[in-house]
């Protein structure tokens, strides 16, 4: 959900020459499931060196966005999780909707404020410290909180109203400035909401992470293990089942076929006669 017809087409290039790479006959799930990742992330840095503290750190920062997901109904299921280093990222958590969307509610706005939380949450849980690792979480968190209270109307106490004038370049889709059209108090009002906001998050995700801490250790150890869960092997590790089969293994992903079609027979034309002249 969210690929364009060229993310697409680069999808499936992009996986087609991942499987050639291997000498496969066919496309599996595997290299379609690496494809997304390479354009998203970027290739994996192998070559990146990291301690056992480090890993385990990276492995439970990931964790905590996972579960604090896995557990709120209002956030989009959690498709992969990784502590391969892609680009300039130690690890990622994909969270993927079931269908493209065009309209958030508060609901999704506020639930995807608690999983932005659940790495740092996840840190100061089990090793009383944080990292630099959350500081595009808390970028991100500050963002969608702005952009709650001054583009959505979505704060309780500053009421349905919009705050200041975007100037974007058209073309580019960026915004370069804002022109404000409010006061001071208004904008100290707007700090403390986005700091309610994102305290709200932050106890949410740490009561979500302290109530299933034993889960949370859970899915860690395994990911220092194998470095990588899918959305299904998350649902087993959490939910106490037996764990499945190793991820990319399974039957080419096929295509499917078109329905049969069996034109009709086309019947035998019969010449008309000629008209007759009187």
């Amino acid at each position: 959900p969210g690929f364009s017809g060229a993310d697409l087409a680069n999808l499936i290039n992009e996986a087609a020459l991942l499987a050639a790479r291997f000498n496969k006959k066919a496309i599996f799930m595997s290299e379609f499931e690496e494809a997304v990742e390479r354009i998203i992330a970027g290739p994996e840095r192998k070559s990146r060196v990291i301690s056992a503290r480090e890993k385990e750190m990276t492995a439970y920062h990931e964790a905590g966005h996972a579960l604090a997901a896995w557990t709120l109904p209002h956030a989009d299921r959690v498709h992969k999780i990784s502590i391969v280093s892609r680009g300039v990222m130690g690890g990622h958590t994909s969270l993927l909707p079931d269908e493209d969307r065009y309209l958030w509610t508060k609901n999704q706005f506020l639930d995807m404020l608690v999983v932005t939380m659940g790495g740092r949450v996840a840190e100061q849980l089990i090793f009383d410290e944080v990292t630099t690792g959350a500081s595009n979480d808390l970028e991100r968190a500050t963002k969608i909180a702005l952009s709650m209270i001054k583009r959505y109307g979505m704060s309780e106490s500053l009421g349905p109203r919009t705050f200041g004038k975007r100037q974007e370049l058209v073309f580019l889709g960026r915004e370069i400035s804002e022109e404000r059209d409010y006061g001071d108090k208004v904008a100290e009002e707007i700090d403390e909401e986005v700091k309610d906001l994102i305290s709200m998050a932050y106890r949410r995700a740490e009561e979500i992470l302290v109530t299933h801490k034993p889960k949370l250790v859970r899915l860690s150890e395994y990911l220092i293990e194998h470095e990588t869960v899918t959305g299904s092997q998350l649902d087993a590790i959490i939910g106490d089942d037996d764990l499945g089969g190793e991820p990319g293994t399974g039957t080419p992903a096929v295509p499917p076929q078109p329905p049969s079609y069996t034109p009709t027979p086309r019947q035998p034309t019969v010449p008309r006669p000629a008209p007759t002249m009187s």
